[in-house]
């Protein structure tokens, strides 16, 4: 089991675009979503994945990953999931010594871009880059299983969050 700690902030501007290192697309889906836990399935190109995160207070959780065969997690996705699926391209780039993710939303998310960054412990310090926005760490609203079940397309303040 993985402790995953983890501070996620929205974006200003294009400037983190030149940083970027690589880029993954991927479709995720959510399987249980509850106060205690979240069960997700990932669809990478060539692999599936299945975690299991359980709420361990603050900022941390436990964290179980599996890899799993690509067409059990295409049905997964496809015939077990609640609400929609989340669509989005990872990029990975390097600030301050630390692996950033920055996550660009497509589909019924579109528009909505999160930079998020995994620490060893909540207090942790660490470089902010000159592109990174607003704190949403513990907005609940911004989490991938919330945006499965209510979309950013659909939140009547998404111009005004983006600000």
């Amino acid at each position: 089991m993985k402790r995953e700690i983890e501070r996620r902030f929205l974006i200003r501007g294009d400037a983190w675009r030149r940083q970027v290192l690589e880029r993954e697309s991927l479709r995720q889906g959510y399987l249980a979503d509850d106060d205690k836990k979240v069960i997700r399935v990932r669809l990478f190109e060539t692999r599936g994945v299945l975690s299991i995160k359980q709420g361990a207070g603050g900022l941390a959780r436990n964290e179980f990953e599996y890899d799993i065969p690509l067409e059990e997690a295409r049905q997964l996705l496809e015939e077990m999931r609640l609400g929609f699926v989340v669509e989005k391209l990872r990029h990975r780039l390097r600030h301050g010594g630390k692996i950033w993710e920055v996550d660009e939303f497509f589909g019924d998310n579109a528009g909505l871009v999160v930079a998020e960054i995994e620490l060893e412990r909540e207090e942790e310090p660490f470089e902010r880059p000159p592109w990174l926005g607003k704190e949403i760490s513990g907005e609940r609203r911004f989490s991938n299983a919330a945006l499965a079940r209510h979309p950013f397309a659909r939140w009547p303040d998404r111009e005004t969050v983006l600000g």
